[in-house]
């Protein structure tokens, strides 16, 4: 009876096995090395996650995981993101590269001389054209009608069926960050005693 559960979790995980081969390797060494450099002006440096929907939901976890390893970090629409500059990183988040919030956002960071990390499905996008570093995440964006931007689909309430191959890039854009992860804690010599350490600890 819950079979399909299981079988959609399999499709799931095949999908982001086959989308590792995809990702260009030269891309993510160099978001990797700008991140690295960033935590080296710790202080004078600051990055900014932003996303819409469910790609801002993974870009909070990544935005935390950041925290954790000690980088001076902020999500997109909350009250005490400061001024970005010239120093500083934007990571960007888009499945098709369109979303009107997020290139409008990145379009701003740029022209005040931020660096743009692009992470998308469509490096010709708008968000793709825009950034200093586009990671290609392999997944299906496109949604019916034509109609990409989030907020405009969820004012006129134009949705897509439910089925697994819509979440495709953001699962697989989740499980890339966290490899993001794993390798900034293997070039800062972190350990995960030392996230542990920087882990929220008032929470009840």
């Amino acid at each position: 009876m819950v079979e399909r559960v299981f079988q959609t979790m399999r499709e799931i995980v095949s999908f982001i096995t086959r989308a590792i081969d995809e990702i260009d390797r030269e891309q993510v060494a160099r978001m990797i090395d700008l991140l690295v450099d960033v935590y080296r002006k710790n202080g004078r440096s600051k990055i900014l996650v932003m996303g819409a929907g469910r790609s801002g939901l993974v870009g909070r976890a990544f935005a935390m995981r950041l925290l954790h390893l000690g980088y001076n970090v902020y999500v997109l629409g909350d009250t005490i993101v400061p001024r970005i500059g010239e120093r500083d990183v934007v990571i960007a988040i888009s499945g098709s590269g369109s979303t009107k919030l997020i290139v409008t956002a990145a379009e701003a960071a740029k022209k005040v001389g931020a660096k743009i990390i692009a992470i998308t499905s469509y490096p010709d996008s708008p968000l793709g054209r825009l950034a200093d570093i586009v990671v290609r995440i392999p997944g299906r964006t496109k949604i019916s009608r034509g109609e990409e931007d989030y907020f405009a689909r969820q004012i006129l309430g134009i949705h897509e069926q439910l089925v697994p191959l819509g979440t495709l890039f953001e699962d697989t854009a989740m499980i890339f960050l966290d490899g993001v992860v794993a390798e900034l804690m293997h070039r800062l010599g972190k350990t995960e005693e030392d996230l542990r350490a920087m882990h929220a600890n008032i929470e009840l």
